[in-house]
């Protein structure tokens, strides 16, 4: 095997004992692989094999997860770049980071609590999803860090002054009667944030995210080489681990990504007479394709779409509406 990359990390044990091992990667006849290797002594190792086969890309999601999992822990590498991506953010960009990192270490559950509850509730009168009001990510800034002005809550990332103009008294409400400990400006978090704790949250987001990278491809292969093999949406979700449903929410995903899913389209609506297809259609075009739930009743109405059952009925709504869109982006571009 040809040893195309190869790196040395160490840590120190609870113990202050420094460990050492190496992370590498290798091809041989077309055949990747990676892995770990620990090391014990000068020639004794335990080895980890944790990924072999034909895919570079499939390689590096494994090989960027792994490496998350270790670096969390502790390891730190002797040559900088392990990732085989552009390394993570400077400047303004870090210190947004640590201040993340610190509502994470020290979180404020009683203040983040009232938080969630005063956004369900402003989400239920506006109408809105609660993301749309504030992520859990700016609660738990707010939370933390405990603005008492609106020049203070600005300084937290995802505060804009149309956020504040639409919240801000409301949500100072709730923090001014909340004792804080630290101050603003915030400029001292990162001078009280110690580096190897930052370092190891920050690897373990990374973690999250290089899995969720990996379990997209995973998804992706599968239903690839599935629509190749001529194989159904329920045949898929099997091999997939998925319900119908969130097969169908995958479809339109990749579809948005770009990856050609009308083979599994026709395959699923083989079954759908034209007529009734049409009758999808022509509702798309006249009551545009964003909500499903008026083209539904004007296409089957109440009572047929409970015969025919919900869930199939907007499963084939869905598909088509991938096929509309379609249609409606080439007569833009041809426009």
């Amino acid at each position: 095997m040809e040893i195309v990359f190869l790196n040395r990390l160490s840590k120190r044990n609870e113990q202050g004992q420094e460990l050492f091992a190496q992370v590498w990667i290798g091809q041989h006849d077309g055949v990747w692989s990676a892995g770990w290797s620990t090391q014990h002594s000068l020639d004794e190792s335990t080895d980890d094999l944790w990924y072999e086969g034909s895919l570079w890309q499939e390689l590096l999601h494994v090989y960027r997860h792994e490496l998350a999992l270790k670096m969390a822990e502790g390891y730190r590498p002797l040559i900088h770049g392990v990732f085989h991506e552009q390394e993570g953010a400077a400047g303004r960009g870090q210190t947004l980071q640590k201040l993340y990192c610190y509502s994470d270490l020290f979180p404020r559950d009683d203040v983040y609590e009232q938080l969630t509850m005063w956004r369900r509730q402003k989400a239920a009168a506006e109408r809105k999803a609660p993301y749309f009001i504030a992520t859990n990510r700016l609660l738990r800034l707010i939370s933390v860090y405990l603005p008492h002005t609106e020049e203070e809550l600005l300084e937290l990332p995802g505060m804009g002054q149309v956020k504040i103009s639409q919240y801000g008294p409301e949500l100072l409400a709730i923090t001014t009667q909340n004792d804080r400990t630290t101050p603003f400006p915030l400029n001292w978090v990162t001078e009280t944030l110690d580096e190897e704790v930052f370092l190891s949250w920050l690897y373990k987001q990374k973690e999250t995210q290089y899995k969720q990278e990996l379990n997209k491809f995973s998804l992706t292969k599968t239903i690839i080489e599935g629509i190749s093999d001529g194989l159904t949406l329920e045949h898929i979700g099997l091999k997939a681990g998925l319900h119908r449903r969130e097969m169908i929410e995958a479809v339109e995903h990749l579809d948005r990504d770009g990856i050609d899913m009308e083979k599994l389209i026709r395959q699923e609506l083989v079954n759908v007479s034209e007529e009734e297809q049409m009758a999808i259609w022509s509702a798309y075009e006249e009551l545009g394709d964003t909500l499903l739930k008026p083209v539904m009743l004007r296409v089957y109405g109440e009572e047929q779409a409970a015969e025919t059952g919900l869930d199939q009925v907007y499963e084939r709504l869905r598909l088509i509406r991938i096929r509309f869109r379609h249609q409606v982006a080439s007569d833009r571009h041809a426009g």
